[in-house]
């Protein structure tokens, strides 16, 4: 993964994982003073918003980086971080169907059974992804890894003095 995929990947899904919590905390833990109130707290709806802003942005670095990261270690057999990296990607899909879904859904079992369903994927989405970097070693192993790759390109040939002079 390059630094411009690692920072999409973690940026965006730190910034969905926060403003998703926050959202459940307002949402469901928060009790208005007002009996009338359609919100728990007035910051309520500004949260929700943010966290359907980013949420695209998520699922557009994770397809950034599906065919680089996720497939290549996939087709190679990458041992390092593959349990953590499968539950967090098999997490990943179910957890944005569902978030789509409560958009969509009007019937209340319904949207309830989505909302508990988007929430705990989410979280498992977010301690999966979390387990994933120290599974896979973190810096540590890119810096072997990198090390290795730089060891294994193959040096310029250099031409000698002679062919120099001599090529057209």
């Amino acid at each position: 993964m390059s630094r411009f995929e690692r920072w999409a990947v973690w940026s965006t899904s730190i910034g969905t994982l926060v403003t998703g919590v926050i959202y459940v905390w307002m949402k469901y833990l928060l009790v208005s003073a007002d009996p009338y109130a359609v919100v728990n707290h007035p910051l309520q709806p500004m949260v929700l918003k943010l966290h359907i802003l980013v949420s695209p942005l998520l699922v557009f670095s994770i397809g950034l980086v599906a065919l680089r990261h996720i497939w290549r270690h996939v087709q190679t057999g990458m041992r390092d971080g593959r349990r953590s990296g499968m539950v967090t990607l098999l997490a990943l899909g179910p957890m944005i169907l569902t978030g789509y879904l409560i958009q969509a859904v009007t019937h209340e079992s319904l949207l309830r059974a989505m909302a508990l369903s988007h929430i705990g994927l989410g979280l498992l989405y977010g301690v999966g992804l979390l387990v994933h970097q120290f599974a896979a070693g973190g810096k540590r192993v890119r810096a072997e890894r990198a090390k290795e790759r730089r060891g294994r390109r193959r040096p310029e040939r250099r031409r000698s003095g002679r062919e120099a002079t001599l090529s057209p």
